[in-house]
């Protein structure tokens, strides 16, 4: 079945019926991916290197393109894109939070957590930056969400938080008043929806994770 499909599309790119680059839609896509859709091409490599210098293609990494929006006129979700350049990963810490409406400031760093060894990454869509955190830890509060009609997996709230306390130094949250000042002063926090917030996602965080006493304190603060 997957073999007429590759045919039938090639047929039709052919005939100049359809753009192979419209099946590709606005989702990341390896270079062997791209290949195989241009079976009746040779040199693909050099296909690549040409729909990316005409700019059609983005490059995301090496061996990861996108179409260019401006080509297809479908909008890239960066949300799918840094699911999809680091992998596995998930959205988290200030770009959640601002996702769901937590704090006030816009983001422009693409943040994400990962169970491989750090890393940034930038290309034509935006600055990336992922943080290592532990198997046991990288499961716990993750949810899909939708972007640009494209589907991504981003962190809770409350995992989004906890990420953030996990991987800014210096934080020591000890007391209540500190939590509190940390969170409306330092984060500017949306603190009435917060009350919405599950500790029981805190409370997994807290025992698989770092800083557990500054979890502790989120939690007897909301608690409160």
């Amino acid at each position: 079945m997957k073999k007429n499909l590759i045919i039938y599309i090639n047929f039709c790119y052919f005939c100049g019926v359809i753009d192979i680059l419209d099946i590709l839609g606005n989702v990341p896509v390896t270079k062997a991916a791209i290949a195989s859709l241009y079976t009746g091409v040779t040199g693909v490599n050099q296909k690549v290197a040409a729909l990316e210098n005409s700019g059609k293609l983005l490059r995301l990494k090496r061996g990861l393109y996108v179409v260019n929006p401006a080509a297809s006129g479908k909008p890239v979700s960066t949300y799918l894109v840094a699911n999809h350049l680091y992998s596995p990963s998930y959205i988290s810490m200030h770009t959640a939070l601002r996702w769901y409406g937590l704090i006030p400031e816009h983001v422009h760093l693409m943040q994400s957590m990962t169970i491989k060894p750090s890393r940034q990454f930038k290309n034509a869509l935006g600055s990336f930056d992922y943080i290592k955190v532990s198997r046991d830890y990288f499961s716990i509060g993750l949810r899909q969400e939708v972007s640009e009609d494209s589907a991504f997996i981003i962190a809770s709230p409350e995992k989004a938080l906890c990420d953030l306390i996990y991987a800014t130094h210096g934080i020591n949250l000890r007391y209540l008043k500190e939590a509190e000042a940390f969170l409306e002063e330092d984060m500017r926090l949306d603190m009435d929806n917060m009350k919405d917030f599950d500790p029981n996602i805190l409370r997994q965080c807290a025992q698989k994770g770092k800083k557990s006493r500054s979890i502790e304190t989120i939690i007897k603060l909301l608690e409160r």
